[in-house]
């Protein structure tokens, strides 16, 4: 009888872990590409900015003259803004100006950002890109210039109000004044941005259109938490931020309507779409 050969198994596990090699190094790869993609966007977008504030730094006292216009306006008779920080009167209008500069900078940061996500969404996913990137920018912009022109003017004059009866002098360290308005600016400029939210979650069905018309009263609720949580602590503030944001909600809700993707799903590309990634997930 002959002996059974003992070396076979090792050979065809040697074959499976040779078949394997290449796989995984194809993966390291792919993933090293990824990240070196995402470092060359990142470089591109603080290139922009960092171009922009260089090009603003030298009118820096004036972009923060404008910057507190709004309060300087409010201040009674006499009133002034003060420095307590020995380096605040250097520090604090650059940092005026580094947002500044952001804000003229924001649509290529967000070009970079959806450009790196961009190869893996579909080709009608893709053509969002564009108007998500005007949009977004453009409800942003409306969010901080609504704060600028009407939250912080209501504000300030509430304020100094209340400071009269007290005998108290209103004045306010320009610090804490920068660290108030951005974030103010933050918050209505994101909280501007609800109706790409819906639209977007609608369109890539993630929720549907229903469910987010069922969920309208704990928006609501949300929207009120939220303007708490992030306005200065009286009732006018927390209504000048929840009540645009539940009407942005409602005009979501509104423009999402044309974009529903059960309406959309029977459009050339995103059947296309549909059959090239069938095509390429293995059977």
């Amino acid at each position: 009888m002959t002996e059974p050969n003992m070396q076979d198994p090792p050979q065809e596990s040697q074959t499976k872990t040779d078949n394997a090699l290449p796989a995984s190094e194809g993966l390291q790869e792919t993933f090293i590409s990824h990240l070196v993609e995402l470092r060359d966007r990142i470089i591109k977008a603080a290139l922009a900015i960092i171009i922009i504030f260089m090009s603003l730094v030298y009118w820096a006292p004036e972009i923060f003259h404008l910057f507190a216009q709004p309060l300087l306006t409010a201040l009674p008779s006499g009133g002034k803004m003060i420095v307590t920080d020995i380096t605040g009167s250097f520090f604090v209008p650059m940092k005026v100006t580094m947002l500044v500069a952001f804000v003229i900078a924001l649509p290529v940061v967000m070009y970079q950002l959806w450009a790196f996500i961009a190869p893996g969404l579909y080709t009608h996913e893709r053509r969002l890109i564009v108007p998500l990137v005007v949009s977004s920018y453009s409800l942003f912009i409306i969010g901080m210039s609504f704060a600028y022109f009407l939250v912080f003017p209501t504000v300030f004059k509430f304020m100094a109000h209340y400071n009269a009866p007290l005998g108290a002098e209103m004045l306010t360290d320009i610090d804490n004044y920068l660290s108030f308005a951005m974030t103010t600016f933050l918050a209505f400029g994101i909280t501007f941005e609800v109706p790409v939210v819906v639209v977007v979650l609608v369109r890539m069905g993630v929720v549907p259109l229903a469910k987010l018309r069922e969920i309208r009263p704990y928006v609501i609720v949300g929207a009120f938490v939220i303007a708490a949580v992030v306005t200065p602590p009286d009732i006018l503030s927390q209504l000048l931020l929840a009540v645009p944001m539940s009407l942005l909600y409602e005009l979501g809700l509104f423009i999402a309507r044309f974009y529903e993707k059960d309406k959309l799903a029977s459009t050339p590309d995103e059947a296309n779409d549909e059959a090239a990634n069938g095509a390429t997930t293995p059977s």
